[in-house]
């Protein structure tokens, strides 16, 4: 098995069980304050199983930016495809956004916008950090 697979499959496995509790905070929450929410078991089940695969592709698609082959732009458009198809077809299924071409665009221009936003500022953390720690290393091998 290719390595890069097994460690999406690893990374997706650990992670994919907060996908289902973090469904649960939030159908507590909704429960709490919404006084017209109702749950019925077909909705449960739907939502679990939805969560948990949400959670296992979003951990497993981080591997993309793992891959050497892959340029950071290749990354980028691979991770940001297989979360937009996994969030858009859950939250489809699911009823949590309507069917309608006018919201999915909405729904699109959010996603990519925020999903472009994280990934800027994690880049330029890891940017910052990479460039204190070469400084670091630099300043100790000079001191010796």
């Amino acid at each position: 098995m290719n390595r890069y697979v097994k460690e999406y499959i690893t990374r997706g496995l650990i992670f994919a069980g907060f996908g289902p509790i973090v469904l649960g905070i939030i159908y507590s929450f909704l429960q709490a304050f919404d006084t017209n929410f109702k749950l019925d078991g077909y909705s449960a089940l739907l939502g679990i199983i939805s969560t948990y695969i949400i959670a296992f592709v979003h951990a497993g698609s981080s591997i993309f930016v793992s891959i050497e082959s892959f340029s950071k732009i290749k990354a980028l458009f691979c991770q940001l495809i297989s979360l937009y198809l996994v969030y858009t077809l859950a939250y489809l299924i699911n009823s949590w956004i309507p069917f309608d071409l006018k919201i999915l665009l909405i729904y699109t221009a959010i996603f990519i916008v925020g999903f472009l936003l994280i990934w800027l500022i994690v880049y330029i953390s890891v940017k910052i950090t990479s460039k204190k720690m070469t400084e670091k290393l630099i300043s100790k091998e000079n001191n010796k």
